[in-house]
């Protein structure tokens, strides 16, 4: 392959792009130029991919670009890329062990590696730097090299003089490794600049999840703790974890209307910009509804909204919506409305974390609901981190000025009425649903048990959706228990009626 031209060298302080951008976010900016890196990973968990990014981002700046081979070939190298859509032109691709190596009568046999001589084979490496003079290289794998050293000591010489070397010709290296040594085996972490550690977890039901952690990374600030990655067609994508306290943002906190004067009054004036409020009941009680019908007071007034939709089919949504009067269909046409179906079984609580940063920052998502929260307990690896993870998204989304609605399904119906986690200290207003009998009809109640913005009312409103719409009644003034399930009637308070819609429950 030709030289590429001269390239200009990086600036003093300057960093260079990983090729990844969501990567150079967590490095809060790149890599330092010059230095040498380890790239570590089991198989499978992307490195080759990541490296391959790292070449072309260079050859996109007009940078020469070494990719110095031991475990696959020219033609691997470029099928790997053919299934990204790329191609290696201009990248420099060198086999440390091609076909001549393979003659029987070479020096250097791939079938005993042990009985190449290190020495001949770092040489090699340092004359094909010498005669491309590159300015990025990757060197895949140490594992490789690891056994032709035969013992630590030799190892980590080797590589020692190998950084210098590079160091001397202002390259930037990736150095990969499929971590094969023995457990413990960190001496080069100790000799390389930065450390990046790729990570892939296998699960009983789903797509596997893999994960990035910045080990190490001298001279530099970066994003600690692990980022969940995808590996799919186009390259690897990184999406750091959140941290809350990295976004503020100016907004107006006056409540706003859900569309129900009752409603308002009950919440003590309305939904409050930079607030969640948790909409907490049983399955069929009208939390999907009532979150939809909150919605629609907001488009209706020009917001813009993001619906994150785990549980129910689209389909079903729009139409049942429409059934009640709710027609969200012009909404979305217009643009201020999206609707998002989320499989939990594929999408990480990283990658959701990020979807939600871009419809806010992106699009302009004012307000977001997310239905339900309980297949998100599922998405993840444990309650613990989901109390985390959903403690950064609202504290991200409050202080955005976001209105956020959460639904949560609780099990049973009437009676004891149990949920799989406790979210209640997170939300900022719960709105409790409960069914309740009365003259041989299930009904649902509906009242305010926290808010923390609002003087609320603490009455217990019924609540029923029909054709017309979503009607709330007056306070249940004359009931007791209504919460059990079981009321007692010690009064004359009338009971809404109309005529209700098949399938209206959310």
């Amino acid at each position: 392959m030709t030289d590429a031209t001269p390239s200009t060298p990086p600036a003093e302080g300057a960093r260079i792009s990983t090729g990844v951008p969501s990567l150079d976010d967590v490095l809060c900016g790149g890599l330092t130029p010059s230095r040498l890196y380890l790239l570590e990973g089991t198989p499978g968990t992307g490195k080759t991919t990541l490296a391959l990014q790292y070449l072309r981002e260079g050859m996109a700046r007009g940078e020469r670009a070494l990719y110095v081979t031991l475990s696959e070939t020219t033609e691997e190298l470029r099928a790997a890329a053919a299934t990204h859509g790329w191609a290696l032109d201009g990248i420099n691709v060198h086999e440390l062990v091609d076909e001549d190596g393979l003659d029987p009568d070479g020096e250097q046999s791939i079938l005993h590696p042990s009985e190449i001589e290190l020495g001949e084979t770092v040489r090699e490496v340092i004359a094909r730097v010498d005669k491309t003079k590159p300015d990025r290289v990757v060197f895949d794998s140490l594992s490789e090299l690891r056994l032709l050293a035969q013992n630590p000591l030799r190892y980590r010489r080797q590589i020692l003089a190998l950084k210098r070397f590079f160091a001397k010709r202002a390259c930037t290296v990736l150095m990969l490794d499929d971590k094969t040594s023995e457990t413990g085996d960190v001496q080069l972490h100790s000799i390389a600049h930065g450390v990046v550690s790729l990570d892939q977890m296998p699960r009983e039901y789903g797509s596997e999840r893999r994960r990035l952690r910045i080990v190490k990374m001298r001279g530099i600030k970066f994003r600690g703790g692990y980022h969940d990655l995808v590996l799919e067609t186009g390259g690897i994508q990184v999406f750091p974890r959140l941290v809350a306290a990295e976004h503020h943002a100016d907004f107006d906190p006056a409540g706003k209307s859900t569309g129900s004067a009752e409603l308002d009054l009950l919440l003590g004036g309305g939904l409050v910009p930079g607030t969640n409020t948790l909409l907490l009941g049983p399955s069929g009680v009208g939390k999907t509804t009532t979150a939809v019908r909150f919605m629609v007071a907001a488009l209706e007034r020009g917001e813009s909204a993001t619906y994150y939709l785990f549980d129910e089919g689209l389909a079903t949504l729009m139409a049942r919506c429409a059934t009640l009067g709710m027609d969200l269909r012009p909404h979305v046409e217009a643009g201020r409305l999206t609707i998002t179906q989320i499989d939990p079984a594929e999408v990480s609580p990283g990658e959701f974390a990020t979807m939600a940063r871009h419809a806010v920052e992106e699009r302009g998502s004012a307000f977001v609901v997310i239905d339900s929260l309980n297949a998100y307990l599922h998405a993840m690896p444990g309650e613990e981190y989901l109390i985390l993870q959903m403690h950064e998204l609202l504290s991200y989304l409050n202080q955005q000025g976001v209105t956020t609605l959460l639904v949560l399904g609780q099990h049973g119906v009437i009676g004891e009425v149990r949920t799989d986690v406790d979210l209640s200290y997170l939300s900022d207003c719960i709105l409790l649903f409960r069914f309740f009998e009365a003259k041989g009809q299930i009904r649902t109640a509906l009242s305010v048990v926290k808010s923390r913005v609002n003087a609320h009312e603490r009455t217990i409103r019924e609540l029923r959706f029909s054709g017309g719409g979503m009607q709330v009644g007056k306070a249940l003034s004359d009931f007791e228990g209504v919460l059990t399930g079981l009321p007692a009637y010690r009064g004359e308070v009338a009971m809404l009626t109309g005529q209700a819609v098949p399938g209206d429950e959310a």
